[in-house]
């Protein structure tokens, strides 16, 4: 008996050891990214016609922040932005840069055969990026979907950038055909079974464009948000065992128009018959656009109801903590109907105020974040943050120091319901669309635009009073205006890359 009992005892003890290691062990990291998902796109935030129940749910089981935004209005600089913890004025990725005087650069069959003219102007090879840091605190980091930072075979792909594995689109451009000729898998390209079809492929002369089957060459056999799904679940498989942080880049719902068919028809039945979407120089066609848009978010709020299912079954999920967000506000191009959908309610939509541009509705975002055990189910956070404060944030979750000269506040505290540090202001510039400033100052919204053409004038928002940013009161506050001014001029340093240069700012 006595024996017995030594034998339970220590059984006890050591499972409770086991317990303790479990606990003691740091969180895996989920950064789940959409690609131009507008605020007004998922259920949570207002939206009705398309069905987002997955994140839904994961807001329901965590913290849904309000005033959360992107570093930037478009992909590239937004990607950088969150991966090294500086704001726009300080980056070095400040725009989308096809890095073009290497050759043409948008022939996609030349590009299929020369890897030399796929992908983005490399960052630098010293880039002090999330992967890095991770990789410092014992994680194993993946990142699959869209890199854009750095083209194949130069110092910017992901594996010289702090991640182990990489499979996705390594290209922006290349991601404008979601059945792509080839994706890569670290520095392999990866042929799929699908032509080559440029994106700027039309209509079949002569075909009937209200007919289905006109467009049977625009999808194909390999749906790449569907390939890179298995690579995301095979990881978290492969490494359920030690902390990991897997980047997930997802394609979605960015143009062009494409979804499997049985996601299509399903919207099909709920919103009914529609007129087709021809196509433009950049985007295919598309018969039901409405329906394959909402079917594309309906595709990836599936994917990550898959992930939580697969961290339930491998009993890790406990122990994960999972960020959604987007990489900016939705398109206004290639048939996507955003005043149907109300994708930027409850900002102002359609061109000059949604993707592109640094009013509300090109750059806040959504963002939701659960933990269980850690952050309280069904909360909501009005706290100001934006792309940049990741780093800070992941880093003090794993109780590591952040890297110098970063411009990102940690905002762990909000997610445990602690007291929190605010931002004193939040920054952005874009050298596009005739150039462009912000500032986020309390309560206050400072936009200065058409900088190329010479305007430094500052038009000012409250946005407690006025969320679509329709009534410039500049006029009526001028020391708020001269304080934004001040934090333009001082958060602006020159681009090291010429084409993000303002030269009205003063950069040489």
């Amino acid at each position: 008996m006595r024996t017995l009992i030594i034998v339970a005892l220590s059984c006890f003890l050591l499972s409770g050891c086991s317990l303790e290691k479990e606990e003691e062990r740091p969180p895996n990291i989920i950064y789940f990214l959409a690609d131009d998902l507008g605020y007004g796109d998922i259920g949570v935030y207002g939206q009705s016609k398309i069905k987002t129940p997955n994140i839904d749910a994961l807001a329901r089981s965590g913290m849904l922040f309000t005033q959360h935004y992107s570093g930037a209005p478009v992909c590239a600089p937004a990607r950088y932005i969150f991966l090294t913890g500086k704001h726009a004025g300080h980056a070095y990725i400040r725009g989308n840069d096809e890095w073009n005087e290497r050759g043409d650069v948008w022939d996609y069959e030349k590009a299929f055969s020369d890897p030399s003219l796929e992908g983005q102007r490399p960052i630098p090879e010293n880039t002090i990026t999330l992967g890095h840091q991770l990789k410092k605190a014992g994680y194993t980091t993946g990142i699959i979907g869209k890199w854009g930072l750095g083209a194949p075979e130069t110092t910017g792909i992901p594996n010289r950038q702090g991640f182990d594995f990489f499979y996705g689109y390594n290209c922006q451009r290349q991601a404008h055909n979601l059945y792509p000729s080839h994706l890569w898998e670290n520095s392999e390209k990866i042929l799929l079974n699908n032509e080559l079809v440029p994106p700027n492929t039309k209509l079949t002369s002569g075909v009937d464009p209200q007919k289905e089957e006109s467009y049977a060459k625009f999808n194909q056999n390999e749906y790449a948000p569907q390939k890179m799904q298995q690579k995301a679940l095979s990881f978290i498989t492969a490494h359920k065992d030690a902390p990991f942080f897997m980047y997930y880049a997802s394609p979605l719902p960015h143009l062009p128009l494409q979804a499997p068919k049985a996601y299509v028809e399903k919207y099909r039945e709920i919103l009914g018959e529609e007129e087709p979407y021809i196509g433009d120089d950049s985007y295919f066609p598309n018969r039901y656009p409405k329906a394959t848009y909402a079917a594309m978010i309906t595709y990836l709020d599936d994917q990550l109801g898959e992930i939580v299912a697969l961290l339930k079954a491998k009993g890790i999920y406990e122990n994960t903590l999972i960020i959604f967000s987007s990489d900016n506000g939705p398109t206004y191009l290639g048939g996507v109907d955003f005043d149907y959908f109300e994708s930027s309610k409850p900002f102002s939509n359609g061109y000059g105020r949604t993707k592109g541009f640094v009013y509300e509705g090109g750059i806040r975002v959504p963002l939701i974040a659960s933990w269980p055990n850690h952050i309280e189910p069904n909360t909501k956070s009005d706290h100001i943050s934006a792309f940049y404060d990741l780093m800070p944030t992941l880093c003090d979750i794993v109780d590591i120091a952040p890297p110098d000269e970063i411009d990102g506040v940690s905002f762990k505290a909000t997610l445990l319901g602690e007291q929190q540090k605010a931002h004193d202001f939040l920054y952005w510039e874009f050298p596009s669309y005739k150039g462009q400033q912000a500032v986020r100052l309390g309560n206050w919204k400072g936009v200065r635009k058409n900088i190329f053409d010479g305007n430094l004038e500052i038009e000012l928002y409250n946005l407690d009073t006025d969320i679509k940013e329709e009534i410039d009161v500049s006029g009526q506050y001028p020391k708020i205006v001269e304080r934004i001014k001040t934090i333009m001029e001082q958060e602006h340093e020159p681009a090291t890359n010429a084409k993000f240069k303002f030269k009205e700012l003063g950069d040489l």
